[in-house]
C-alpha cells in the first residue's frame, strides 16, 4: 500500500491556487500505525504510544489553534465497511472539519505552535486522505 502522511508539493500548490475567500470542509480519514514512531530524540520517541494515542497529542496541541481560527470538527464517524472502492483500506479517523475559509487552513498549517505539533500527527498516521470540498447546500437526492 501506497502512504500518504504529508502533502506533496504539487497538491499543496494547487490547493493554495483555488479560492481562499469561502469557508471550505476537508475531508479526513486517517489510518493509524500500531505503534508510534517519532523522530530518534523526540521527548516521546521511546514513550511506547500507539498511533491513535500520538494523534490524540495531535489533537490536544491543535485545538487552541483550531477554536482560534473558527474552524470546528463538523462531523465524525465510525468506519464499518467499504461498499464501493479498494477493499483493503480502512480507517481509524473519519471526520470533516470546517474551516471559515482557506485562509484559516494555510494560517494552521504555518502557525510555529502547530507546525511543532504536526510531529505527533507524523508518528501517528500510517496512511490518510485529505479531501478539500467547498460547501454546497444538501438535497433530497442524489445529483
Amino acid at each position: 500500500m501506497t502512504t500518504y502522511i504529508d502533502p506533496e508539493r504539487a497538491q499543496f500548490e494547487a490547493f493554495k491556487t483555488l479560492d481562499r475567500d469561502h469557508p471550505i470542509e476537508m475531508l479526513n480519514l486517517v489510518k493509524f500505525r500500531a505503534k508510534a514512531q517519532y523522530p530518534d530524540g523526540h521527548d516521546l520517541a521511546k514513550a511506547d504510544l500507539t498511533g491513535a494515542q500520538a494523534y490524540r497529542n495531535y489533537g490536544t496541541e491543535t485545538a487552541p489553534i483550531i477554536a482560534r481560527l473558527g474552524a470546528s470538527i463538523l462531523w465524525r464517524g465510525a468506519f464499518q465497511t467499504t461498499l464501493i472502492g479498494p477493499g483493503d483500506e480502512s480507517w481509524d479517523a473519519v471526520f470533516i472539519a470546517r474551516y471559515p475559509s482557506a485562509h484559516a487552513f494555510l494560517e494552521m498549517v504555518t502557525d510555529p505552535t502547530y507546525q511543532k505539533a504536526v510531529v505527533h500527527r507524523q508518528a501517528a498516521v500510517e496512511t490518510s486522505r485529505l479531501i478539500r470540498c467547498a460547501p454546497v447546500q444538501g438535497g433530497e437526492s442524489f445529483g
